[in-house]
C-alpha cells in the first residue's frame, strides 16, 4: 500500500497550491479519503474529507471557502486545491485512506510540506 503526496512548496500569502495524492495497493474507489496537516509544534489536525464516490465532502471551518477536495477514481488520485493561503496554513500535509465503516485512517502518506510566507 502506498499513498504518495506531491505539490507542496513555498507560496506567498494569498497564493494557491494544488496537492495531489496517488494511491496504490488497495481498492481506492472503495475508500473515503482525507487530508490532514501538522504545523510545527502542533498536533496533526483534520483538514478535509471526501466520500468514496466523491459525492460528499467536508472541511474544517478554518479552510471552508478556500480549500477544495476532489478525487479521480480512474486515476486513483485525491486532490486538495488550496486558495487564498495564509501563513497559518503552513504545515506538512498528509493524505489518508479510510476503509468503509472505519472511523480512523487505515493508510497514510509520507506528507508534503507547504510553507506560506512572504
Amino acid at each position: 500500500v502506498q499513498l504518495v503526496e506531491a505539490g507542496g512548496g513555498l507560496v506567498q500569502p494569498g497564493g494557491s497550491l494544488r496537492l495531489s495524492c496517488v494511491a496504490s495497493g488497495f481498492t481506492f474507489r472503495d475508500y473515503s479519503m482525507r487530508w490532514y496537516r501538522q504545523a510545527p509544534g502542533k498536533e496533526r489536525e483534520y483538514v478535509a474529507s471526501i466520500s468514496s464516490t466523491g459525492g460528499s465532502t467536508n472541511y474544517v471551518d478554518s479552510v471552508k471557502g478556500r480549500f477544495t477536495i476532489s478525487r479521480d477514481n480512474a486515476m486513483r488520485t485525491v486532490y486538495l486545491e488550496m486558495n487564498s493561503l495564509k501563513p497559518e496554513d503552513t504545515a506538512v500535509y498528509y493524505c489518508a485512506a479510510v476503509r468503509p465503516t472505519y472511523h480512523t485512517p487505515n493508510y497514510w502518506g509520507q506528507g508534503t510540506q507547504v510553507a506560506v510566507s512572504s
